[in-house]
């Protein structure tokens, strides 16, 4: 049976933080955000074996950088409200062998505007350095 000690422990190795208490959230109270939330929770799936697909990120984390096209259009995480990720919790889903939240009912765009809008400012970008190149 694993102690919820471990996973306090395991989470401290994972980021470096000294205090971790059992109701920390690991985004808002230790800085685990993005890319970096993303490697906690997969780790944590592969070390205590809980099984960790029905998790949507965007209700516990934000995304990774900036975004221009986030301007105009709100990214997933930025569309729910925050639910907290604590020790505790991850300590529940260990025993349960799988990640348990009931999220609220909640509806998402089928596109993401915000991230075309970037992709369409990097493509312009290129174009134009291409052209500048070319010019010379």
């Amino acid at each position: 049976m694993v102690e919820l000690a471990e996973i306090v422990t395991f989470i401290k190795d994972q980021t470096g933080c000294e205090e971790v208490f059992e109701n920390s959230d690991v985004t808002e109270d230790l800085g685990v955000d993005g890319d970096d939330f993303d490697d906690l929770i997969a780790d944590f799936s592969k070390k205590f074996n809980v099984d960790i697909s029905s998790c949507l990120w965007y209700f516990h984390c934000g995304e990774e950088g900036n975004s221009i096209g986030g301007a105009f259009f709100k990214s997933p995480d930025r569309r729910v409200n925050h639910i907290p990720v604590t020790p505790l919790m991850l300590h529940a889903f260990v025993q349960k062998g799988k990640w348990d939240i009931q999220y609220p009912d909640h509806k998402l765009p089928k596109r993401r505007f915000d991230l075309h809008i970037n992709l369409l400012l990097i493509v312009v970008f290129v174009v134009f350095l291409i052209y500048k190149c070319s010019a010379k």
